[in-house]
């Protein structure tokens, strides 16, 4: 790398102390890395897990709307529907982690039952309410953790993109620009000593 900076005391100061900050963020952005990956891990586990669990209570939910359906008729069951006032609210504040903020996601479910008289009503209209309103709070965790994912997944490239300019530029030319001015003064001493003992050599004569 090619150092073009004047081989001064002044300087090597500067440029020691340069290297010195540049050195001491490089070391906290890396540890900001390497916790940004663990969070990310951990969440892409969750989201996972989530997701099978989403997929799996859709369907045996909807597997239980077809077995009511065959039971009661289409017509009776969207007639039932009509009377379910279940309404439902998201409450959604902050998480901060290595300073990237995180969601909380919160699902209220307000209702007021019974909603409809139980005669002449199947029992699996009850349990279809309740497993939709399971799906609606997996869902919910779902969303809270993709949202999440792709946060720290952007975090996570910008940190790494910081960390790879410190490693590959900026360490590098501070090292460089150190080494150079050091050699330099040296040699510049080594010169001053030697014209130094010549003067004294030839003023004895």
């Amino acid at each position: 790398m090619k150092i073009n900076i004047a081989a001064t005391k002044t300087n090597l100061l500067k440029s020691k102390k340069l290297l010195s900050l540049t050195q001491e963020g490089h070391d906290l952005l890396d540890e900001k890395r390497r916790i940004l990956i663990n969070e990310l891990t951990s969440i892409i586990h969750i989201v996972d897990r989530l997701q099978r669990e989403v997929d799996s209570a859709l369907h045996q939910a909807y597997s239980l709307v077809d077995k009511t359906v065959i039971i009661m008729g289409r017509k009776r069951l969207e007639e039932i529907s009509f009377s379910i006032d279940i309404k439902t609210g998201l409450s959604i504040s902050e998480r901060r982690v290595m300073g990237v903020s995180l969601p909380v996601i919160d699902m209220k479910v307000r209702e007021n039952p019974p909603y409809y008289s139980p005669h002449e009503v199947s029992f699996y209209v009850d349990e279809v309410i309740a497993r939709f309103k399971e799906v609606l709070k997996l869902i919910t965790q779902l969303a809270e953790k993709k949202i999440a994912l792709i946060r720290i997944a952007k975090e996570v490239q910008k940190t790494i993109r910081k960390v790879n300019a410190l490693e590959k530029i900026y360490l590098p030319f501070y090292e460089d620009s150190v080494k150079y001015i050091t050699d330099r003064l040296d040699e510049d001493s080594r010169e001053a000593f030697s014209m130094l003992k010549l003067i004294k050599e030839r003023i004895r004569k």
